[in-house]
């Protein structure tokens, strides 16, 4: 076997050196001897597919913002792919592979979900060996049948609509309302009018320069009223931006839940006296927001009563359970340029006033330049809205998913009221507006977690004694 093997590399070598004769068909041999044809080497690139991954925090989807790569275009290992937007936070989707984007499956608004491919990506055969096969291509659909072009009927001729001004008149116009002088013909052409839409007034129905005049004014006056009318009136489709995507569907699923509405009044004298002594000690002067201190206060309450703190876990419709937590991971609705976020301050129970103050200036300051990250997003066990920043008075916040209580505080203002001696003095109160859910949390208990924290903001002091 090995000789006939040789042999027959050698026959092959030999036919491709000398010359070769053509032979007649006819004397033509009825066999050959195969040769072994030369291939090219197995292609040393395979396609491999960035799958989004679960992102954590019970997020199911996110949404494209912008992608960072286009297809045929050159990507590194861990450089950014795309960024996206979750009801959590927006981030940047880093690539697992190094090699050359074959195709982009998703397109900037579409929403994908966790599992799916976000882009193929064409790397180095034998480099990624540990990664899933890449999905087998799509069938190719067979092109349609040439439907055939019907032949074009014979239409019946319409007699054509008489004008508006005949309609108008009533009656045919005159043999001569056709002749015009060359002035008023030069004024029909110069504005592009046919002379039979215009109504005449002279002799026998003959058009003049006034009529014409008089006719462009009614067309351009009817003109410029339909414009203004149809721009006044005309509405316009405009897709949701990102954060507006996610805040839908995010408030969506909150109302889902039964909320009650728990409100009340506070006197915060006490906290205002002492922000203006923080702030004009010449020595260290403090600068803290009287958001802070609520924080802090709902921290302290949440020690007594962990209920507030807790969240509902479904996934066993048949048998919910409560979730206790621990940390107190407090969120701080913010208003910023592309919307409302709710960043979290992380373990509020081990940090002091100032440590707050600090921290909600640091997420802030974030917040305005779009550079929160996931981690500041995520966590949050309960939420604190101080929208009297923007006016209101009273409120009705919304639960935010996975938690089952939420602070919204509103604007304060300056009343008469009356000290403990029966004296009129003046009094800055701020109205607290509790919602919570209704299946886990009673108003007894939800009314006696806000005592506890009026207790703290309308005396300071105590909250010393409750620190550890």
């Amino acid at each position: 076997m090995s000789f006939l093997r040789l042999g027959t590399g050698l026959s092959c070598a030999l036919r491709s050196t000398r010359p070769r004769r053509v032979l007649p068909i006819a004397h033509s041999p009825s066999f050959s001897l195969p040769c072994r044809s030369f291939h090219a080497a197995p292609s040393l690139w395979g396609i491999k597919s960035q799958v989004l991954k679960d992102v954590g925090e019970g997020i199911t989807e996110v949404q494209i913002i912008q992608w960072y790569v286009e297809e045929g275009a050159y990507i590194e290992e861990w450089k950014p792919l795309c960024q996206y937007q979750s009801d959590k936070a927006v981030d940047d989707i880093t690539s697992r592979y190094e090699g050359v984007v074959k195709k982009l499956h998703f397109q900037a608004d579409d929403t994908v979900p966790t599992g799916k491919a976000l882009c193929d990506i064409e790397v180095e055969d034998g480099k990624y060996f540990e990664d899933s096969p890449p999905p087998a291509p799509e069938p190719v659909q067979p092109s349609p049948a040439p439907v055939a072009t019907p032949q074009k009927q014979p239409v019946e001729e319409i007699a054509p609509t008489p004008t508006t001004s005949e309609m108008q008149n009533g009656a045919p116009k005159s043999r001569y309302a056709t002749l015009a002088t060359p002035a008023v013909r030069g004024l029909l052409k110069a504005h592009n009018l046919d002379i039979q839409d215009i109504p005449g007034t002279g002799k026998a129905g003959r058009v003049l320069k006034e009529d014409v005049h008089r006719f462009i004014a009614s067309r351009d006056s009817a003109a410029t009223s339909a414009v203004t009318t149809s721009a006044s009136q005309t509405e316009t489709a405009v897709n949701m931006t990102p954060f507006q995507s996610q805040m839908f569907k995010t408030m969506t699923k909150s109302l889902s839940v039964p909320h009650f509405l728990y409100a009340d009044e506070l006197n915060i004298n006490q906290i205002t006296a002492m922000r203006k002594k923080l702030a004009n000690d010449p020595k260290d002067p403090q600068k803290i927001t009287f958001l802070s201190f609520v924080v802090k206060a709902v921290s302290l309450a949440l020690n007594e009563y962990p209920l507030l703190n807790a969240k509902v876990d479904t996934s066993n419709p048949d048998k919910p359970q409560l979730i206790m937590r621990p940390r107190h991971n407090i969120g701080v609705a913010m208003d910023t340029p592309n919307g409302l976020i709710v960043p979290n301050v992380k373990d509020v129970a081990g940090r002091s006033v100032l440590d707050i103050a600090s921290e909600i200036s640091r997420l802030s300051a974030l917040g305005r330049e779009g550079k929160l990250t996931p981690a500041d997003l995520s966590g949050g066990t309960i939420t604190v809205s101080n929208i009297g920043n923007i006016g209101g008075t009273y409120l009705s916040p919304v639960i935010i998913p996975n938690e089952v209580a939420i602070l919204g505080i509103g604007k304060s203002k300056t009343v008469p009221i009356f000290d403990e001696v029966g004296q009129v003095t003046k009094g800055e109160l701020v109205n607290f507006s509790w919602s919570a859910d209704h299946r886990v949390v009673d108003g007894a208990t939800m009314a006696r977690m806000a005592n506890k924290i009026r207790g703290f903001i309308e005396t300071p002091e105590l909250m010393l004694l409750n620190l550890r």
